[in-house]
């Protein structure tokens, strides 16, 4: 079977975008930083506007996203003073995939986090997990990328913006599973720290690291992770999800995790 999927790797021939390969210098070294800013960080609220994201009883995932997305930006921005906060939305409206990540690389960030809720057919699945680009493993894990990818489908020409990409055709995820960043190691670890707050300091269920084809991190030439803090279709966690309480823990257990990360990277230079 893998032979088969290299094979059609080497098939289908995918040019990788310039964008993908773009190399900015990271580690807090970028000559254009704001005054006293050694670092930048781009936070993803996913969907809004005309895309609601996943649909729970009582709530959106675009408004819960938002919601969490900005309590981690206020958390970074009163305990970090050298860290530039850049918010992709930070009211309703609509971003394109695109653009969000365009974001990231025209403000040469060093870290793009993208927050999203999960849902299921299944209203007992429960937990957190985090997401690098790369091949699915699972049908659960393609099932997911499906759904969050499906948003292109809201803009305007998006088989042009994308290449030609069917989020609900598999071909295009083989496809995209080459696109692999230079910045793979630095996301994984990202990803590992933000599970870990989830499991021990958050106490949510542990879904783990995992790897599919996220339209929102194709592109984005830095260390780029896809949060996803809980299921609204289960009515416990959309509950919790919902609440002030479960949103500021949810919140806290990623600042920390990008606190971790940012003192290790400080420690390397």
């Amino acid at each position: 079977m893998k032979k088969n999927i290299l094979l059609l790797w080497l098939l289908l021939g995918v040019i990788l975008p310039k964008e993908a390969t773009a190399h900015y210098t990271r580690g807090f070294e970028n000559g254009d930083k704001d005054k006293g800013k050694t670092m930048t960080v781009v936070i993803d609220a996913g969907h809004g506007g005309k895309d609601p994201g996943a649909l729970g009883k009582k709530v959106y995932e675009k408004d819960v996203t938002l919601a969490v997305a900005l309590k981690v930006g206020k958390l970074i921005e009163e305990n970090c003073p050298d860290v530039k906060v850049i918010y992709t939305r930070q009211t309703d409206v609509f971003v394109e995939l695109n653009e969000r990540s365009e974001i990231a690389n025209r403000n040469k960030a060093d870290l793009f986090i993208s927050i999203h809720c999960n849902a299921s057919k299944n209203k007992t699945s429960e937990g957190a997990e985090t997401y690098t680009l790369g091949m699915h493993k699972t049908q659960d894990n393609l099932d997911v990328a499906m759904r969050e990818n499906a948003s292109i489908l809201k803009e305007t020409n998006h088989q042009a913006k994308y290449q030609q990409f069917d989020p609900y055709n598999v071909v295009s995820y083989i496809r995209l599973s080459n696109f692999q960043s230079s910045y793979q190691e630095q996301s994984l670890d990202l990803a590992a720290k933000i599970q870990k707050q989830f499991a021990e300091r958050v106490k949510r269920k542990d879904r783990g690291v995992k790897q599919s084809g996220f339209l929102v991190l194709w592109k984005t030439a830095m260390p780029s992770v896809l949060i996803e803090i809980g299921f609204i279709s289960n009515a416990q966690e959309e509950a919790y999800l919902m609440g002030e309480s479960g949103q500021n823990y949810v919140a806290s257990g990623i600042y920390r995790a990008f606190k971790e990360y940012k003192e290790e990277i400080y420690a390397k230079k």
